[in-house]
């Protein structure tokens, strides 16, 4: 199974050239000022998160003008528009504009929203050196206000030389509470963008898989354990997005990993 690539940074549309995910799918939407790009959402739900630059957003007859603040993913909190199932829309670059498109299957009747930097959840995970910092952009336990049927999405910042998502989690089997079946991806961007970090992917010991991570690469999680950790003098992003049946999130630790990290925090 081929779960991790390097995407196309071309001026346009840059699918995923692989995708074992059943119900996520991505796009990196890259557009010179002035350009247009247009599309319909059929039977999807896409969240576009503004990774840089200022756009102006039609969907159906519902417009959203002059939005985006940060000229890159470094400099700030994203806004982001839900495209409903069942619209057109069509995005223009007011400036050079790089936009996510994360999507999942949906069959919810809502309009179109705005989710601007205010709404956005902040804050901290872990510590010691494996803290990291986080955008909360569509998480139902916080934001139950903003409707969604599968898309669960927000940003990590890990700083340079720190572990992140760590210990390494999975998520693969509907047990709640213990534990929510979803698809996950992790969107790469590294700064200086000759960084570099690595993402470790598994089901257990005997298949794990070291991922060199660069700038605009892309972890696709269908099951199994995951996490990553970024080179000293780099600072990393990952924007990361989830689907399942339900919005509820629960996860479960390797184990060995979390008992070594609580032993450690006891001497």
């Amino acid at each position: 199974m081929d779960n991790f690539a390097k995407l196309t940074q071309e001026n346009g549309r840059n699918p995923l050239p692989c995708n074992p995910c059943k119900l996520l799918d991505f796009e990196l939407l890259v557009l010179a000022p002035g350009e247009s790009a247009s599309g319909a959402t059929a039977g999807r739900e896409i969240l576009a998160v503004l990774l840089g630059g200022k756009a102006d957003i039609q969907v159906g007859e519902t417009a959203f003008a002059g939005i985006g603040e940060r000229a890159s993913v470094f400099e700030g909190k994203p806004y982001a528009v839900y495209l409903p199932a069942g619209y057109e829309y069509t995005i223009t670059a007011v400036t050079g504009l790089q936009i996510a498109l994360a999507s999942a299957p949906s069959d919810l009747q809502t309009a179109p929203y705005l989710i601007t930097p205010e709404q956005v959840v902040t804050g901290v995970w872990g510590c010691d050196n494996h803290t990291r910092h986080y955008h909360q952009i569509l998480v139902e336990s916080v934001q139950p206000a903003l409707p969604a049927r599968r898309l669960i999405v927000g940003e990590t910042y890990t700083p340079s030389g720190n572990w992140s998502t760590y210990p390494a989690h999975k998520h693969e089997t509907d047990d709640l509470p213990r534990e929510a079946y979803h698809e996950e991806m992790y969107y790469f961007r590294v700064m200086p963008d000759s960084g570099f970090g690595v993402a470790r992917f598994y089901h257990d010991e005997t298949d794990a898989v070291n991922y060199t991570v660069k700038d605009n690469s892309i972890l696709m999680i269908p099951d199994g354990y995951h996490t990553y950790v970024g080179a000293p003098g780099f600072q990393s992003y990952y924007l990361w997005f989830l689907a399942g049946e339900h919005r509820t999130q629960a996860v479960q630790a390797d184990a060995a990993q979390a008992a070594a990290l609580a032993a450690m925090k006891e001497q």
